[in-house]
């Protein structure tokens, strides 16, 4: 099996929101035609070459999960990373989703793997970004 693509699913509660979120802060655009609330459908940002997220309303994101529960806001069962390229570039994407009123979950600061900062989306979803 070779992989071309993935996309990463997250639930969120406001597809407006996650998407205004989204833009200011990580620069992304979602592509395609907006649906009822103007907010392309799927709402499907690309972060690389074979890399997205996608972003699905929680009342939508069941087909996915086979009815499983959701994590618990507070419980986080991965962390995604962004590199930079510099202190600089962690600390002015931090000093954004600040800006944007995420939760800054951990300062920027060095760490033994390098400089990092993570910070929580509008859903709580975690995302770090650290030098190498």
């Amino acid at each position: 099996m070779s992989a071309h693509s993935v996309v990463v699913g997250l639930p969120i509660a406001d597809r407006r929101t996650s998407r205004d979120f989204y833009r200011d802060v990580l620069g992304l655009e979602a592509p395609g035609e907006p649906a009822e609330d103007g907010v392309p459908e799927p709402l499907q940002l690309r972060l690389s070459d074979g890399l997205s997220v996608m972003l699905v309303p929680t009342g939508g994101f069941g087909w996915a999960i086979g009815g499983r529960a959701l994590t618990p806001a507070g419980h986080h069962e991965c962390v995604l990373t962004l590199a930079a390229s510099s202190t600089a570039e962690v600390d002015a994407l931090l000093e954004r989703a600040r800006a944007a009123g995420a939760e800054i979950v951990v300062e920027a600061g060095q760490q033994p793997w390098g400089y990092t900062g993570t910070f929580a989306d509008p859903d709580g979803h975690l995302w770090s970004a650290a030098t190498a």
